[in-house]
């Protein structure tokens, strides 16, 4: 059964990490599951010998819950002594003292009584007794796999929450800043004619100059120049990240995306300015959207 209620979330961080521990007679089972962020999902597990074969169904069930990130997993087993699985080689036991006691009649050395202490460190004179799952045993432990995956996603709901507030702020501080740029815009065009009509004069007599042509002229540069349009789609972009942060489910590739595009038009705008206030404003807008985009790599 599923312990934690069904919690309404915007976003979930990819950083988590979820235990729980199974109790069964003569046998203890501690669960340990923990996730950072990653593209997809990178799974790794540390589990006795006698799980191997349940791997793909363990991973399946953690990867529904989870989705993605990088993801270790690892199972711990506590059995009683009565529940140990080594086992006594006898026949390899008895061929190794065997050639010892050979090469030591050879070499006219003594027996010695510790023998036997040695002789159980080679590798196949203790051996490991394949151990088969029972099925109710192995249910109890996926329930103990679902409920300490469960616990690494609440955990991951509410760093969620914190990261969704700290991107909201970031989003209304850009446009706070962005609101301030038509201060700064009259006095921006003004002293780009001024720049314009001063460079023109340098290189021509004035009284050779061709009024309405000067003006058509600068009413063109004035159009390349304008930054309209890029402070329209900044908006919608800006807007649009909270469409998306508020959907109802965590979509971090498609904020990434959003978060590139108002990068795109904050360049361009600082490109068009050409005064040192506006460029000013951009600058404080890109140190709040580069905050969003490291925290964004975290998002699921």
């Amino acid at each position: 059964m599923i312990i934690f209620a069904k919690i309404f979330f915007m976003i979930k961080s990819m950083t988590g990490f979820g235990k729980d521990v199974v109790s069964l007679p003569g046998k203890t089972i501690n669960i340990e599951i923990k996730s950072v962020n990653s593209k997809s999902f990178d799974f790794m597990s540390r589990v006795p010998t006698h799980y191997r074969e349940k791997e793909p169904e363990i991973r399946s069930k953690i990867q529904s819950i989870l989705v993605r990130g990088k993801v270790e997993f690892n199972i711990i087993e506590n059995t009683g002594e009565s529940a140990s699985s080594l086992k006594i080689n006898t026949l390899a036991l008895k061929k190794h003292f065997n050639s010892l006691k050979e090469v030591s009649e050879d070499l006219g050395l003594t027996k010695s009584s510790d023998w036997l202490s040695h002789l159980v460190r080679i590798p196949d004179v203790l051996i490991q007794q394949p151990e088969e799952i029972d099925p109710d045993l192995f249910q109890n432990l996926m329930e103990g796999v679902e409920k300490a995956a469960l616990a690494l996603d609440h955990h991951r709901r509410q760093e969620g929450q914190s990261l969704e507030n700290d991107f909201s702020h970031r989003i209304e501080q850009i446009k706070k800043f962005q609101e301030e740029i038509p201060a700064f815009e009259n006095l921006r065009i003004q002293h780009l004619k001024t720049r314009f009509e001063k460079d023109l004069s340098d290189v021509l007599d004035r009284s050779k100059i061709d009024e309405n042509r000067l003006e058509q002229e600068l009413i063109y540069y004035m159009e390349k120049l304008d930054i309209t349009e890029e402070k329209v789609r900044l908006s919608q972009h800006l807007d649009y990240f909270l469409e998306v942060l508020n959907e109802g489910h965590s979509q971090g590739k498609k904020l990434n995306f959003i978060s590139q595009e108002i990068g795109r038009e904050l360049n361009t705008l600082g490109s068009k300015a050409n005064q040192a206030q506006i460029q000013h404003l951009i600058v404080r807008m890109k140190d709040e959207l580069e905050k969003i985009k490291e925290q964004l790599l975290n998002i699921l």
